[in-house]
């Protein structure tokens, strides 16, 4: 059940001209939090609708968010800075099930699909895994957290343009490791889940994707993140990202 806390700011960081990362003094929050869980953030009194952004990281009594600039709210989110305070609400949503690992879990990201997985990672260590990360960005210009990925477990990085690391996309690199893993969890734009989720399929394990879907109100009442799973008898059937997700099986999904 989510809470909410009056959170301050304890650390701003700016990784790349438009992704941020705050670190936040959110005990309460961090006690429940999951894998692959998010929070909502009120970004000022102006804007009525909180801003749903994943969970990167926890400590004890921190919490870590990450997340991109795309418009007035997260603008505003952007201009925190140390000991400003934050309505926040969360963590909210399903996470990852660890339970379905295996001993060789791979945690994938894309773009600012990212943060999540990292949170993620750890929790597969904790529990005794061998973790692996793959990561996928446009260029050179816009990896982040390689070096917090690399403290957990194996790490490949790919650019779409070859700037750095592998040349090429992170459905390419998984194929090509496929046989090392027992599972799949990533996170990311939707055409990159359903090229992962096929891999995984061919190679008979489990995989779970993070869908990444606008949000308006939260809860699943207002519909804006409704996305379309497979019902009985091959009928469709839908559910909402911010209550049903943001993580499903992939074989959950109606691609």
């Amino acid at each position: 059940m989510p809470v909410q806390e009056l959170c301050t700011v304890i650390k701003q960081e700016q990784l790349t001209d438009s992704i941020f990362s705050l670190t936040l003094s959110a005990p309460k929050i961090c006690e429940l939090a999951n894998a692959g869980q998010f929070v909502h953030i009120s970004c000022g009194e102006a804007r009525l609708l909180r801003r749903p952004i994943s969970i990167c990281d926890t400590t004890e009594d921190t919490l870590r968010v990450v997340f991109t600039v795309k418009g007035e709210g997260t603008a505003w989110l952007s201009e925190r800075k140390k000991d400003d305070e934050l309505d926040v609400l969360g963590p909210a949503g399903h996470g990852f099930d660890l339970s379905v690992l295996g001993d060789k879990p791979v945690f994938i990201g894309g773009g600012i699909g990212v943060p999540p997985m990292l949170k993620s990672m750890k929790a597969a260590k904790a529990q005794g895994a061998q973790p692996t990360a793959i990561l996928g960005f446009r260029n050179k210009d816009a990896v982040i957290l390689e070096d917090e990925f690399r403290s957990v477990g194996t790490v490949y990085t790919a650019t779409d343009d070859g700037s750095y690391g592998i040349h090429g996309f992170v459905s390419a690199v998984l194929e090509e490791h496929i046989g090392e893993f027992t599972s799949v969890c990533c996170c990311g734009p939707k055409g990159m889940l359903k090229a992962l989720a096929s891999i995984a399929e061919n190679a008979g394990i489990p995989c779970q994707v993070s869908m990444e879907e606008r949000m308006g109100c939260g809860i699943g009442a207002c519909l804006v993140c409704a996305c379309s799973l497979k019902g009985e008898n091959g009928e469709t059937r839908y559910g909402h990202v911010c209550k049903d997700g943001p993580v499903f099986d992939s074989k959950e999904v109606e691609w």
